[in-house]
């Protein structure tokens, strides 16, 4: 699957490296990357970074695959999201390590997998407190009365929000929270 860049920001834009840095450019074929698709934007492809995790590239035309690439930042409020995708290209790269992406906190990624569990078991017929058991664990559910059980309203939070990423609130997930936005 690929994003348009509008929707995600970690997509990097590939553009021919301006002829100023030409003593100094190289060329991408030390990445695996995968076959690919092109379309009126130009040829996006996902490079492998390790450990399942994969970025995506956009070459934008009229790049192609001989020549030296540079990456392009729009100075824009996505800016700090795309040099972040950059940093961990080249990390990829050189063999350096390679953070991990910064735009989900480890609790964003926690609810959000909460979020997937408590869905599927909804969308497949169990009941909130089987649904809280489950991803809680069944001690922690009845040590409260279920009606007034902080972890009822929580169950109930996490399948309503999870309805609503799969109806299109999951771009959400594609962007970093800007501080005033």
């Amino acid at each position: 699957m690929f994003w348009t860049p509008s929707d995600h920001t970690a997509v990097v834009l590939l553009v021919p490296t301006p002829s100023v840095l030409l003593d100094r450019a190289s060329h991408f074929q030390a990445l695996t990357v995968d076959e690919g698709r092109t379309d009126e934007l130009g040829l996006h492809l996902h490079v492998d970074l390790g450990d399942g995790d994969r970025l995506q590239l956009l070459r934008l035309a009229p790049a192609t695959a001989n020549q030296p690439l540079a990456a392009l930042v729009p100075l824009d409020k996505d800016g700090p999201d795309r040099l972040d995708s950059i940093a961990r290209l080249l990390r990829a790269r050189l063999g350096r390590p390679i953070p991990s992406d910064t735009r989900l906190t480890a609790q964003q990624r926690r609810r959000a997998r909460h979020m997937l569990q408590a869905v599927d078991g909804r969308m497949n017929g169990a009941g909130y407190r089987d649904i809280a058991k489950a991803i809680f664990g069944v001690e922690r559910v009845n040590d409260h009365p279920w009606k007034t059980s902080p972890l009822r309203d929580l169950t109930m939070d996490l399948v309503k929000d999870a309805f609503a990423m799969i109806a299109g609130g999951y771009r959400a997930l594609l962007r970093r929270r800007h501080r005033g936005s």
